[in-house]
C-alpha cells in the first residue's frame, strides 16, 4: 500500500538558486501564483571584462517580480538561520544554489527542503552530474526532486523525470532540457501535495551511487593515449565549460565539436592526418578523433574547414 505525505495546500515557499539552471522552476512558481516568501541566491560576483559585480540569473528574476532577495555568504551562522526562520517557510525549494544547507536550516521549513537535482539519483551525486553522465556514456539521465537531508544528495526521491542523452548532445543542451524538467517536476509535486496524493519519497539504493566531482580546467586537455570514443564524449561533456583543448601549430586550440572514428590504425597517438579538407583528424590509442568546430587561441569559433583553408601551406 502506497504511503502518502501530509497534504500541503498553498505553502509559503522560500526558493534558493543561483544560475540559469534554477530560473525555469522559479518562473513556473511565479506563473502558478505560489506564495514566495523570499529568494536566496549567492552574492553578486564580478563578471565580464570590466569585472563589474553582477547579480545571478535567479536574483534578476526575483527583482523583476519584487521578491525579497537574501544573499548570505553562509547559512551556518545563527543570524542567517534566524533570517530564514523569520520568513516562516512551509517549504524550501533548492536548485543549484551553491551553498551547503546545514541540518539547522533543513529543519526550519515545516515540510523540509526539496532539491531539484540534475541526475537519476543515486547515479551522479555531486557538483557535475550532467557532465559526468555524458562523459561516462550514459544513454539516459533525468531530474529528481529529492527530500534533502544532511548527506550529499543522499535524500529520498519524491519524483523523477527522464530524458535520453543523444549522440550529439553537449552538456549545455542537456542542461537546458533538465532545467525545464525541473520546472515540470516541481509543479507536479506541488500539485500532488495540494491534493494529498504526493507519495512518500523512496530511499536511494546506495550500491548504485556514483560521485560527480566538479569539473576542472586541467582535465579538459585531450590526451591522445585515450580512445577516440572517450575523447569525443569529453568534448561534449565540457561544452560549454571548460571546453576541451589540445595544441596545434604550437598554440592552444579549443575543441567545441568533434566526432569519433573507431577505425583501427598503426599511427602514434597524437599524429595528425594530412590531406583532409573539412576536418582535423588526430590518431588516438583507439581510432581517430575528427575535430569539426574549433577555436584557435585569441580567435573566434570556426569550422575546422575554415581554419584549414586559412592555414599556411607546409
Amino acid at each position: 500500500m502506497t504511503a502518502y505525505l501530509p497534504r500541503m495546500v498553498a505553502p509559503r515557499i522560500v526558493y534558493a538558486g543561483t544560475p540559469e539552471f534554477a530560473v525555469p522552476a522559479l518562473r513556473r512558481l511565479l506563473q502558478t501564483g505560489a506564495e514566495i516568501a523570499g529568494v536566496y541566491s549567492q552574492p553578486d560576483r564580478p563578471a565580464g571584462r570590466g569585472r563589474k559585480l553582477t547579480a545571478s540569473p535567479v536574483k534578476k528574476v526575483a527583482l523583476e517580480h519584487d521578491l525579497p532577495v537574501l544573499q548570505p555568504l553562509s547559512l551556518r551562522e545563527e543570524d542567517s538561520q534566524a533570517a530564514l526562520a523569520a520568513l516562516r517557510p512551509d517549504l524550501m525549494v533548492v536548485a543549484a544554489y551553491g551553498l551547503i544547507l546545514p541540518p539547522e536550516v533543513l529543519a526550519i521549513p515545516t515540510f523540509g527542503c526539496w532539491n531539484l537535482h540534475a541526475s537519476l539519483l543515486p547515479r551522479w551525486r555531486g557538483a557535475a552530474p550532467i557532465q559526468r553522465a555524458i562523459e561516462a556514456g550514459d544513454e539516459r539521465t533525468g531530474l529528481c526532486v529529492m527530500q534533502m537531508e544532511a548527506g550529499l544528495d543522499t535524500g529520498p526521491v519524491l519524483h523523477r523525470l527522464e530524458t535520453a542523452i543523444h549522440a550529439d548532445d553537449t552538456a549545455g543542451m542537456v542542461h537546458d532540457r533538465l532545467a525545464e524538467l525541473g520546472a515540470d517536476a516541481l509543479a507536479h509535486c506541488l500539485e500532488q501535495a495540494a491534493q494529498g496524493r504526493l507519495a512518500a519519497p523512496e530511499r536511494q539504493h546506495e550500491p548504485d551511487a556514483r560521485y560527480a566531482p566538479k569539473l576542472t580546467k586541467a582535465e579538459a586537455a585531450l590526451d591522445w593515449t585515450e580512445p577516440a570514443a572517450v575523447l569525443e564524449r569529453r568534448v561534449r561533456a565540457f561544452n560549454p565549460w571548460p571546453v576541451a583543448w589540445c595544441e596545434l601549430d604550437g598554440k592552444r586550440l579549443r575543441v567545441w565539436r568533434a566526432s569519433a572514428d573507431n577505425t583501427a590504425h598503426e599511427h602514434a597517438p597524437g599524429q595528425i592526418l594530412t590531406g583532409e579538407p573539412d576536418r582535423i583528424s588526430i590518431a588516438t590509442s583507439a581510432g581517430y578523433l575528427h575535430l569539426l568546430e574549433i577555436q584557435p587561441e585569441g580567435r573566434r569559433r570556426m569550422l575546422a574547414s575554415d581554419y584549414l583553408n586559412a592555414r599556411p601551406a607546409t
